[in-house]
């Protein structure tokens, strides 16, 4: 069965967005960069809310950038092509190689672990990994945390989620600045 996995960029403080939704803190050096890269490798299908969609936007025209160093094309290489399922209220259509979802983020990603297909089911945003969490669907919280304290905003993990218990199953440091945390859901 394809695992479902939370990755994203967070503050020590555990928000992914600061009180006025800003998240330039966050963004990633070359190594953490390229880090991005080699683990998008995994990645079957990728979920993202409507705000992560529109920023991830930026990467459809990207190509035409000729000032786009070559870890940033491979990316594009890599990211274009994933399938892409977008939740929103408020969008009617999406471009790329995405669809809108048709149903809550639990019937998304049981549909999905019952189709053929390779690859992790990513979850970008931490609207749709409360929802999923909720239905105890995640099996995998990656991390990548940030040297810095935004003192609020949108948190990482649910404030109201029940218990889980993890276990570490990777750790890295990027240039003694950042630190990657990647842990499995104890079943």
């Amino acid at each position: 069965m394809r695992s479902v996995t939370y990755s994203m960029n967070v503050s020590l403080d555990g928000y992914i967005a600061g009180p006025d939704g800003g998240f330039d803190w966050s963004a990633p050096d070359d190594d953490v960069f390229r880090f991005w890269i080699d683990d998008i490798r995994g990645v079957g299908v990728h979920l993202l809310g409507r705000r992560l969609y529109e920023t991830m936007l930026y990467w459809e025209t990207a190509a035409e950038d000729p000032s786009l160093d070559a870890d940033q094309r491979e990316w594009i290489s890599l990211w274009n092509p994933l399938p892409k399922v977008v939740f929103s209220t408020t969008l009617s259509d999406v471009r790329g190689n995405a669809r809108l979802a048709s149903g809550t983020v639990a019937e998304e990603i049981e549909r999905l672990r019952a189709e053929p297909g390779e690859g992790d089911i990513a979850i970008g945003g931490a609207t749709l990994a409360t929802a999923a969490a909720e239905a105890g669907l995640i099996d995998e919280y990656r991390v990548m945390v940030y040297p810095v304290l935004v003192g609020g905003g949108l948190p990482f993990f649910p404030r109201d989620e029940r218990r889980v218990d993890l276990e570490l199953v990777e750790t890295r440091t990027f240039n003694e600045k950042f630190v990657y945390l990647r842990y499995r859901t104890v079943r």
